[in-house]
This record gives structure tokens, sequence and C-alpha cells, in this order.
């Protein structure tokens, strides 16, 4: 096989030749090294090679799971390998003891045959839907190199987009798979609170919101990788059991006809570019083509409350990251200076603060489930623009500086408690989620969600849609998803600079 055929092969292809005996392992393996040699220098995709690694799995010999023999990158993000650092985009972690045991995604992608050979960049901490992490350099958009590939899970969308593999591990906290997925022009799921297990090293990451998965270009690679991943493991807070039915059954399985709520309105008030708007009403247009019934509808939801409990998990998990790193032998001022000070932001915020935020999902649940009541899916633009150039949505240089002098002669904290910062903390809310304010319901309300593929920009840019679930409704998702894949084919629309 040629580097040609690979690229048109998903995961589930790959395997079947490996089966087939038509390609081996360590041939694919040689495509997706010299391919990751090729695009590294301009998309940075990976932060840690694990050729070795890759090779003595090789060498030891694979397990006889679904995808034996196909490559695959992980996450250097809560995806723990067993000997290695998780850095998390960080150079303070990166210093920090390796990893004891593998993360139960790591080792059921291995038991399944994957062989893992590096972990993709993402930003510090996965704070950020951008991936320009200080101390591994920032990732690029294949379709545009002067763009973002989305984040935090940037590094798996670029690497993936630009044809490294055809799958990659990834997780999402605030629509960090979909974001990039929908920046790169890819299958993003974020599946639902508690359907894979996030152990053993955690019980739950970022107090539940965030979820394991992939980001991939095909429908039916998304359902396999579900079926490998899904499924508890003893001690897990949730735990949603396996389906009966398998996901990659129920993806095949007939469609009946579906009620879809849509909006395209930014829930911060802030605008949406035309683009996103169109993209949405072409989804719309394809689903009452395709026998849908669809209709603007939306939950009774603030979205700007929604963003302000958003920001208070960076609140409550930054510092205590910061401090487990800095007792483990870190120096705090490893970290970014963003990171610091959204840490000292976190230590002036009171327990009955965080606990009143995190009250408030119930009431963001609720909402959205009486949406769901009337709807089977709630349909969005993943984005609310096309992939932004790099630097763009960062918080501006003078409200940084002035926020870190504030910390250095430690007035921040003070300002802080007091009260006399919410206009600011609400501001930096609303400006880091500018761009990507329509995927954190998902998160913080446990439900499944997915980005399509769907539309392209007038300058060629990909600009997928999102669709929301009920909680445990993947299966419907992957359907619907099956569906459009089929009516609107993407798989074969590749970058043109690295197709």
């Amino acid at each position: 096989m040629d580097f040609a055929a690979y690229r048109h092969h998903d995961a589930t292809s790959l395997a079947a030749e490996v089966a087939a005996g038509q390609v081996s392992a360590e041939t694919l393996l040689a495509l997706a090294l010299a391919r990751l040699a090729e695009v590294q220098p301009t998309l940075n995709p990976v932060c840690r090679l694990m050729e070795a690694e890759a090779r003595a799995q090789l060498v030891r010999g694979l397990a006889a799971g679904p995808l034996a023999g196909v490559p695959l990158l992980i996450k250097d993000a809560s995806q723990d390998y067993a000997g290695l650092p998780t850095a998390c985009g960080s150079r303070a972690l990166a210093s920090l003891p390796p990893a004891r045991e593998h993360a139960h995604v790591v080792r059921r992608l291995l038991d399944a045959g994957l062989v893992v050979f590096g972990k993709t960049n993402t930003p510090e901490l996965a704070l950020k839907g951008v991936t320009d992490p200080q101390a591994f350099g920032r990732s690029a958009n294949p379709w545009d190199p002067a763009r973002t590939p989305g984040g935090s899970s940037g590094g798996a969308a670029a690497a993936v987009s630009s044809g490294v593999m055809p799958m990659a591990a990834g997780n999402d906290g605030g629509g960090s798979i979909r974001i990039p997925a929908a920046c790169c022009g890819l299958v993003g799921l974020k599946p639902s609170r508690g359907r894979i297990s996030v152990g053993p090293a955690q019980g739950e990451v970022w107090f539940g919101a965030s979820s394991e998965g992939v980001i991939s270009r095909s429908v039916r690679d998304t359902a396999l990788a579900l079926d490998i991943l899904a499924g508890p493991e003893p001690g897990d807070p949730v735990a949603l059991p396996r389906p009966a039915t398998p996901f990659v059954d129920q993806m095949r399985a007939p469609l009946r006809r579906l009620r879809i709520a849509w909006c395209a309105d930014s829930p911060l008030g802030e605008p949406v570019d035309d683009e996103a708007r169109v993209a949405v009403e072409r989804t719309v247009a394809l689903l009452r083509e395709l026998g849908h019934d669809v209709e603007p509808a939306r939950p009774d939801i603030d979205g700007r409350a929604l963003a302000h409990s958003y920001l208070h998990i960076y609140f409550g998990q930054v510092p205590a990251t910061v401090a487990r790193a800095v007792a483990e032998g870190a120096r705090e001022d490893g970290f970014e200076p963003l990171t610091r000070l959204i840490a000292t932001l976190g230590r002036a915020t009171s327990a009955e603060a965080l606990a009143r935020e995190l009250q408030r999902w119930n009431d963001y649940a609720r909402a959205l489930g009486a949406l769901h009541a009337r709807y089977d899916l709630y349909l969005t633009p993943t984005l609310a623009s096309p992939p932004v150039l790099h630097g763009t949505g960062d918080p501006p240089a003078l409200q940084l500086a002035a926020l870190g002098a504030l910390r250095a002669t430690g007035l921040l904290g003070l300002l802080k408690r007091a009260g006399l910062l919410d206009g600011v903390v609400m501001q930096m809310a609303t400006d880091s989620l500018r761009h990507v304010p329509f995927t954190q319901l998902a998160n913080l309300t446990g439900t499944p969600a997915i980005s399509l593929p769907l539309h392209w920009t007038g300058d060629g840019l990909p600009l997928g849609v999102q669709f929301v679930a009920a909680p445990g409704e993947e299966g419907l998702l992957l359907q619907l998803a099956a569906e459009l894949e089929t009516a609107r084919p993407w798989f074969d629309r590749l970058p043109p600079r690295f197709s």
C-alpha cells in the first residue's frame, strides 16, 4: 500500500486490509510516521513521538481486536500512557514523574489492536478552544496553516485532517473534540457523561464535564471507537452500561422521522458569522429533504449565566492542578501566565460561589431536558465563525498585563474576594467563548453531542454543525450522522495542501 491508497481508507477499512493480509501493521506504521514527518514542521500536531513504543508493541504482537494494526495518536491530556509523563501542554507537568499505568481509554485502544505512536498537542491544561501551548508550540490547521485547528484536541484534528492517520483519540470538556472537528472538516462525538471511564487516575474530569472520545473522518469509525471505549470500570462515580446493541449496528439501523429543533443565535448574544448561519440553514434544508420535521426552538437557558458557570470549572480545577503539581515538585512559574492568573482567581473564589455555580448545572440540564421532551435533537452551529487566525480570541494584552500586575502585588485575590472583579471575570468568560459559544451546554448537562462537516465556506474552510441529543442517545446521533454522511459525503473532501 502506498500513501495515496492509505489516505483514502478509514480505520475500519485499514483494519480489514490488515486482517485479510493485504497490508501489514508495520507498513501502516511506516506510512503514518512518514506522513507525520512531512506535516510536523508546518502543522505541529504531535508533541511527543512514540515510535519506539509503537515498534515494541509490534514486536510483542498486537491484540486481536477490531482495529488491529491501525496506527493511532492519543492526546497528551488525561490519556495516560504508562512510563511516560502526561504533560497536558504544560512545561510544569512535563517535569513530573511518568504515569504508573495506562488510562482505561488507552488500555482499551491497545486491546483493540491499535498501534499508538505518539501524543497530540493541546493547549496548557486543555483550557482553550485553540492549541497554542508555550511548551510545545502552536498547532496549525491543514486547510489554512495561518488558522487554528481548534482546541483543545487541536493536534489530534490537525493530524487526522492532514492524513497522518484516519482517527485520533481526544477528550472534550467544553467542546474540545467538537471544536477541532468543526475547524478541520471531521467528525467529532462527545459521548454522554459516564459512557466512557476516565480512570483510574481520576474519577471525573472537570467535575464530570469532560468525556473521552475520538476525532475521525467517518461515522462508522466513530461508532466503532465508541463500541471499543464504552463501558464502566470498577469505581467509576457515574457509569452507563454498555448498550445491548453495538453502536455500529445502531448506526446502520433504519432511522425514523425525527423532530429536530434548531437555533443559530449565540447563547451569549454575540454576533454569529453569516457562514455559520448558512451552515445551519443548509443543514435544516437537507434534513427536511430527508423527511425530518425541523423547526426553530431553543432551550430556556441564560447563555451568559451558563458561560459564568463554565468558567468556574477553571476556578475550581486549575488551582487544584497547580497545587498538586507543585506538591509533586513542579515550579509554579513553569505554568503559563494565563494559567497562573486563573489559578489566583480560583483561589479567591469561595467554596460557596463554586458550589452555587455547580448547582446551576441542574437548571441547565432541566431546561435542555424540557426541549428534548419535545424534540429528538437540537441543531446549532458548532462554531460562531470559521476557524480563526492564530492569536484571535486571546485575552487582550493590556487586560492580561493589568491583571498580571495585580497578581504580582497580591491585590488580585483581594479584589476578587471583594467582588470588585465580577465584571472583568464575566468579560473573560465572554471573550474566551465568543467564537465557541455553542458547545459548553452539552458538557455541563452531560448530554452527547456531535459535530459533522456539512459546510465549507466560500474561502474553502470547513465549518461544522452540531447536534445535541438527550442523555444516552449516542446511537440516535450516529444514525442521523450516517444518513447525512450518505446524503452529503465528506470523506474525500481533503485540504488541498495536504490531500
